[in-house]
């Protein structure tokens, strides 16, 4: 079992910025994948940034260059920095974690992006 605790949404201009933290607890060190998905009103969810257990990134090609995702091991939290964020954007933003072929998922925090 892995447990996510998601913060740090909100409203911002176009341009600006955000932090999204998650809090990950449980059966860390069994976690092959985690990052952060998205959800617009009325789309399907999508991969936004994830990190591989071997370290590796990955970006959704929409948000490269703009959001970075980080991992603190020492306080078990993963990070989104967004930077020039775009009311496209906008979209509650889960936090997950795969272990083998089960995925876990936050509650997800909003983020709202006004033109």
């Amino acid at each position: 079992q892995v447990q996510l605790v998601e913060s740090g949404g909100g409203e911002v201009q176009a341009g600006g910025s955000l932090k999204l933290s998650c809090v990950v607890s449980g059966s860390i060190s069994k976690i092959d994948r985690m990052g952060w998905s998205r959800q617009a009103p009325g789309k399907q969810r999508e991969i936004v940034a994830d990190i591989n257990k071997d370290g590796s990134l990955d970006y959704l090609d929409s948000v490269k260059g703009r959001f970075t995702i980080s991992r603190d091991d020492a306080t078990n939290t993963i990070h989104l920095q967004m930077d020039s964020l775009k009311p496209e954007d906008t979209a509650v933003y889960y936090c997950y974690a795969l272990v083998r072929v089960t995925w876990y998922s936050g509650r997800g925090t909003w983020v709202t992006v006004s033109s």
